[in-house]
């Protein structure tokens, strides 16, 4: 799996690491309809506004605006919610949506599809989220609503008790049938660079994991105590060497992004990878067989259970951090807030520890689409897709349906109109299969010219817009919560605005929701940095599609104007 978060083929490491550094994880496509163009054929109603839109203006981007300290926790833990103009931080302004919009105002019930690794339903600040099949009859063994999954009261678990899994150029490797030969021929080539890199990137990761523990040791006992932040590191004064020296190594590790625990956790897992790669065990395991299904036949259906967290809460850390994203409860004083406030989380676990199968993909946003969901979101993506059709096939589903698919763009720095990110919705590249599938690239918290994550592919046909995703605090397994970045955590932003959307505009249709999230974003007049390259500069405007990020308020004052056409 590239899941596109923290962990893209489930590692905050997706390349890789020199040491110290590291980068994380077409013609214009038709356009079809766009917001404006689509009033007169939507032929929908509106629910009336408690405020006066009209006189509203939408926000844009100031010119030359800095944030002149740096944020503080409670601005971090939220900056997604936050505005560009009054906070100076590019967030997606919810906040103002929430207080100048949505104030007063009762919308539908928006269920929301979670197609991931798995999610903590018993989490304190999810529980009372998660959605419930109101035709199943919990526990009786019966399939009550003869939807072929029995007991499926809270989502299905396609992975059943499966955790870790092949990436897919392994399973091309391993059975050569499934593509043709010049895609055989490139996973090939991808296996042997893999190895090769795995040889010379083991020695690297075991070194920075012994300077780290060392480090971090010396600074734990300075500071006499053992978790801190990188502030408190920045302000320890000693004219001892030992201690300078490991301030100096701790510093350079935060710069990855996350807590010094959980990249001592991430060192260790890329070992482990390196190891499997270079033994060859990944080419000699059927992971798949604890299943039972043939993962080559789409009609082979009857698999999983219905424990949409899966067998290991430390694999749904992914699934469960995407969901509260999107809809954690709002000021209830635990851990973050979500975006969206009156939504139905649907946990279906398809994305194991490697690459998803397109299978499970398909009948995933089946199982969304055909059990009520209006949003789907998808963080998890892969180089190669051997049965896309079926994926394909799924999202034009979806679309007929009625049903909108979020989908992360990718962790690999890379321009996705030239190199293969699937799911896609797109044959070419260039011509888009249905209007209901929107890509979303990632953002940094600085309004600056680092406003890109590094990490974030880009794509100005195949990337539709950018959303907060680098340090986003939300729920994690066991009651806890943490930050993680990721275009990941981009696409569930998005997937929490667009749910906002439906609920306080129900008649509007996935087609136009989509196009709102592109047109009524802000469009930035900055030139970025790109891959975390400071020699790469280049118009954000250049990086997708609309050259926007997205804005709830913005997105709210566009679907009621609409709404009442």
């Amino acid at each position: 799996m590239l899941i596109q978060g923290n962990i893209q083929k489930k590692s905050v490491l997706s390349k890789p690491i020199n040491t110290y550094t590291i980068m994380a994880m077409n013609s214009i496509k038709p356009f079809f309809i766009t917001a404006f163009s689509v009033l007169v054929l939507a032929g929908c109603g509106s629910q009336k506004s408690i405020v006066n839109f009209s006189n509203l203006a939408p926000i844009s981007a100031p010119l030359n605006v800095k944030k002149k300290a740096a944020l503080k926790e409670t601005e971090l833990k939220r900056w997604s919610h936050l505005d560009i103009v009054k906070d100076t931080i590019p967030g997606m302004s919810v906040d103002k949506a929430y207080a100048e919009l949505l104030k007063n105002r009762v919308g539908e019930k928006v269920i929301v599809g979670i197609v991931d690794s798995g999610v903590d339903i018993d989490h304190e600040d999810l529980k009372s989220v998660v959605w419930t099949n109101p035709k199943e009859i919990p526990g009786n063994g019966i399939d009550d609503d003869n939807n072929g999954y029995v007991d499926d009261i809270h989502g299905w678990n396609f992975l059943g008790n499966l955790v870790k899994e092949n990436l897919e150029y392994e399973r091309i490797v391993k059975n050569p049938s499934l593509v043709d030969e010049a895609t055989y021929l490139e996973a090939k080539a991808e296996n042997d660079k893999k190895t090769t890199e795995a040889s010379a990137g083991k020695g690297r990761y075991e070194e920075m994991l012994t300077v780290l523990k060392s480090s971090d040791e010396v600074v734990a006992k300075e500071l006499k105590k053992e978790t801190y932040t990188v502030d408190e590191v920045k302000a320890i004064n000693t004219k001892d060497e030992a201690v300078v020296k490991a301030k100096n190594s701790i510093q350079r590790m935060f710069a990855f992004g996350m807590p010094i625990k959980d990249l001592k956790e991430a060192l260790q897992d890329e070992i482990e990878k390196a190891n499997a790669a270079l033994s060859g065990d990944n080419l000699k395991q059927d992971y798949r067989k604890i299943l039972g299904d043939n993962p080559n036949d789409i009609t082979d259906t009857k698999y999983g259970n219905n424990n949409v967290m899966g067998p290991d809460k430390n694999e749904s850390v992914h699934g469960t951090h995407v969901s509260g994203i999107i809809g954690q409860v709002r000021h209830n004083k635990l851990g973050g807030d979500g975006i969206a406030n009156n939504v139905a989380i649907m946990g279906i676990r398809a994305v194991p520890d490697g690459d998803e199968y397109d299978k499970d993909i398909a009948l995933a946003i089946r199982y969304a689409v055909d059990n009520g969901a209006k949003v789907i979101n998808g963080s998890f993506g892969k180089a190669y897709s051997p049965q896309k059709h079926w994926v394909f096939d799924a999202i034009k589903y979806a679309a007929e349906k009625d049903v909108l698919i979020v989908h992360a763009a990718g962790n690999s720095s890379k321009n996705i109109d030239f190199f293969d990110n699937f799911p896609n919705d797109s044959e070419d590249k260039k011509t888009e299969i249905s209007d209901n599938l929107i890509t979303i690239g990632a953002l940094n918290f600085e309004y600056n010219n680092k406003l890109v994550a590094k990490f974030s592919n880009i794509g100005k046909l195949n990337v539709d817009v950018f959303a907060p995703g680098v340090q986003i605090y939300a729920t994690t397994p066991g009651n806890t919560y943490k930050y993680l970045q990721g275009t990941s955590m981009a696409a569930p932003n998005v997937a929490g605005v667009a749910a906002l959307i439906r609920s306080y505009y129900p008649k509007l249709s996935a087609s136009q929701v989509k196009h709102i999230l592109m047109d009524s974003g802000v469009k930035i007049p900055l030139e970025v940095v790109v891959g975390g390259n400071n020699q790469d500069i280049r118009p954000f405007a250049d990086l997708s599609k609309t050259g926007k990020i997205v804005n709830a308020y913005n997105a709210i004052l566009m679907a009621d104007k609409i709404s009442k056409n």
